[in-house]
């Protein structure tokens, strides 16, 4: 089997059900047989271990441990999910706290062990002040860590999709902005159905005020449906984000990313991104008046989570930043 690179992927959180569809899904793309697996529930990863071992993979050099040293040491690539699931009735906003300080042990980590990794995807909520977090205490420069945000433009697209009987392929634009949650900006006026402008599909203010709600509550339905947070879609893209990182097919859909400009400062938000072997790059939305002020009020949610960050003590004042991340 041919991979697209040699180099060391470690999947963190690898004993849950994100974690262990990410290790097969990495080795059914063809990432990279080096993987290793990385969990603090012996138990769990070790079973996703054996459950690898036993697909038979060509070529494959999966190897598990508990031990973040043996972990990180030499990754290149790293893809955490290993932050506490969302349960029934919770909010992302709910797991602030202790993910965010799960989050600054695994920058730690990185500055410590693999200072040289390449790239890192984060997708443990609430995503975006977990991807902060680590960020600011990894050291790594913006471009190398991105955050998981795709998931609620591709619930858009798909509820567009159902909604106009077409394959979900054949909606275009159809992208959410700022925050990965409920305050996220959901920007419509770039979507095509079949190629014609969603404006001209005829489609009632009042159905697509139901159509955003159910992308919003996207997470919340799967929770309801499954008794369990979302893990196939998570894993999946994640994957496909840390492939683009590789050098594979560019990811463009929205991605978390580091956005220091004139308008918005020091936070992870969605943007118009591309993920390709040289990082993270964004642009700047395109939108209505009311879509521009949909994200600001998004931003302004980003804002309150990363000072309540600051409160805990779990990352220092924004002023303070460049000594703990001189990239900052």
């Amino acid at each position: 089997m041919k991979y697209l690179t040699n180099e060391k992927l470690t999947i963190v959180g690898a004993g849950g059900m994100i974690g262990s569809n990410m290790a097969q899904t990495a080795l059914m793309l063809g990432l990279t047989p080096n993987i290793c697996l990385y969990d603090i529930f012996e138990p769990g990863v070790h079973g996703v271990a054996e459950e690898m071992y036993h697909c038979g993979f060509e070529g494959a050099n999966i190897t598990w441990t508990v031990d973040p040293a043996v972990a990180f040491k030499d990754a290149k690539y790293i893809i955490s999910s290993g932050g506490a699931p969302r349960k029934e009735g919770m909010t992302r906003e709910d797991l602030l706290k202790g993910n965010c300080k799960i989050a600054a042990e695994f920058g730690d980590y990185i500055k410590k062990y693999c200072p040289d990794v390449k790239h890192v995807v984060v997708i443990f909520n609430p995503a975006d002040v977990t991807a902060l977090t680590a960020l600011i205490h990894s050291g790594l420069k913006p471009s190398q860590l991105t955050s998981l945000a795709a998931l609620d433009s591709t619930r858009l697209q798909s509820n567009l999709a159902k909604e106009f009987g077409v394959p979900q392929s054949s909606v275009t634009g159809a992208h959410t902005y700022g925050g990965h949650g409920e305050q996220m900006a959901v920007f419509a006026s770039q979507v095509k159905i079949d190629g014609k402008p969603l404006a001209e599909m005829g489609l009632s203010p009042e159905r697509f005020a139901e159509i955003k709600q159910n992308t919003i509550q996207g997470g919340s339905a799967i929770i309801k449906l499954r008794g369990r947070s979302s893990f196939q879609s998570p894993a999946y893209c994640a994957v496909k984000m840390i492939e683009a990182s590789m050098g594979g097919a560019e990811f463009t859909l929205p991605a978390g990313t580091y956005v220091n400009n004139a308008k918005y400062k020091n936070v992870m938000m969605a943007m118009p991104t591309t993920i390709d072997a040289t990082g993270v790059h964004f642009t700047e939305p395109v939108g209505t008046p009311e879509e521009l002020a949909a994200l600001d009020a998004s931003y302004a949610h980003l804002c309150k989570m990363r000072d309540e960050i600051v409160e805990l003590g779990i990352v220092p004042a924004v002023a303070d930043w460049t000594k703990m991340n001189p990239n900052l």
